[in-house]
């Protein structure tokens, strides 16, 4: 965990009267607050601009006494006492945390003010490096966002065809028969993808189930290669995913909530569908031919209905370049931040329970 921050824009304010009853309550950039009612363990100090506020009932007000304020901030948010926090919490219709519990928390504390500091310094630093990480991805995907509006909106020199014009739209017909007792976790037969393991715009192979060699055979039309589209088609409606390849056994095929889309005699680049059905453009048009009641569906026939924006395939294919090579900076990104969160939560480990000093 990281310390908890204070939205200024949801400050409440009290008239001047009222004041003195609640004076008890202030809370001051020098100590530590921590939620005891509702999201229980939240921990944080205070910002200068709230210096001398009052805390609410849902918050107590920690002073750091004969201690570095911020090597006990850190204390509080270790896996130690937030699994405290979250076995001693009282149960009840809003989880409370009494004060006389918090006093009681055991913490580990370095022989000198100086290493506790170094700690809390350290730690502060893998925080930040977290925190520039988290903007920068921040900023890169309003990057993305905005290039893919630019490059994928309706231009007069685009073709526009729909979708079963241009593409293939297969899927597996009524399950042929295919029962979930069929399913194995046998690695070496094919996978069998359903929606479920969509996962950040990739598929969750470690987490596929498998089918039989012989059921794989039985629907050749939707085995899978690299560069097949697929889309969800029910329940969670309209999520796209590109296969860039398939893992080891190199075999896959779909359940019977999935499409595949295949281009017909090259009439399209993949990967620039793939990001057409990934707009806002695509999202409406689901909406309004989405069917049901309680379980939406979106049927074949109204998916080949959608009208498919195509310029010329070399403007299609830089595209495609442009937007995955920011795919993959934003890919890097992502694995340079938790790697970060993991290299925090070592330190934490090792550096608030002594095993590591550095002082």
């Amino acid at each position: 965990m990281r310390p908890g921050g204070v939205d200024l824009r949801d400050i409440k304010y009290v008239p001047e009267e009222a004041f003195p009853p609640i004076r008890n309550y202030r809370i001051f950039v020098e100590d530590i607050f921590i939620s005891v009612a509702g999201s229980l363990g939240i921990v944080g100090k205070i910002p200068q601009e709230l210096d001398g506020a009052n805390l609410t009932e849902n918050a107590d007000r920690i002073t750091a006494i004969q201690c570095s304020r911020d090597y006990l901030l850190y204390w509080l948010l270790s896996d130690k006492i937030q699994g405290t926090i979250e076995a001693e919490r009282t149960v009840g219709a809003q989880p409370k945390l009494a004060l006389n519990r918090i006093e009681d928390f055991a913490i580990a504390l370095p022989p000198t003010y100086a290493e506790q500091q170094a700690i809390a310094e350290a730690l502060s630093d893998a925080e930040a490096l977290i925190e520039s990480l988290e903007q920068l991805l921040v900023k890169k995907r309003q990057i993305k966002q905005g290039a893919m509006q630019e490059l994928l909106r309706p231009k007069p020199s685009d073709e526009i065809r729909l979708l079963r014009e241009v593409s293939s739209l297969k899927g597996r017909i009524g399950w042929q028969g295919l029962k979930q007792a069929e399913f194995s976790s046998n690695e070496d037969e094919p996978f069998l993808i359903t929606g479920m393991n969509f996962k950040d715009g990739a598929i969750a192979w470690d987490q596929v189930y498998h089918i039989s060699e012989a059921r794989y055979e039985m629907a050749p039309e939707i085995q899978l290669a690299a560069g097949d589209l697929l889309m969800t088609k029910d329940g969670t409606i309209g999520k796209v995913l590109y296969i860039d390849t398939i893992p080891f056994p190199g075999k896959a095929s779909l359940n019977s909530h999935l499409l595949l889309f295949r281009p017909i005699r090259g009439s399209y680049n993949p990967k620039y569908l793939y990001y057409q059905l990934s707009t806002e453009r695509f999202k409406s048009f689901v909406e309004l031919s989405k069917s049901g009641t309680t379980f939406f569906g979106l049927s074949q026939t109204a998916v080949g209905a959608y009208p498919v924006l195509l310029p010329p395939i070399e403007e299609q294919t830089a595209i495609a370049t442009v937007l995955s090579d920011m795919d993959a900076e934003l890919a890097t990104l992502e694995a340079k931040l938790a790697k970060a969160r993991n290299l925090k939560q070592g330190m934490m480990q090792e550096l608030l329970t002594g095993r590591i000093r550095l002082v």
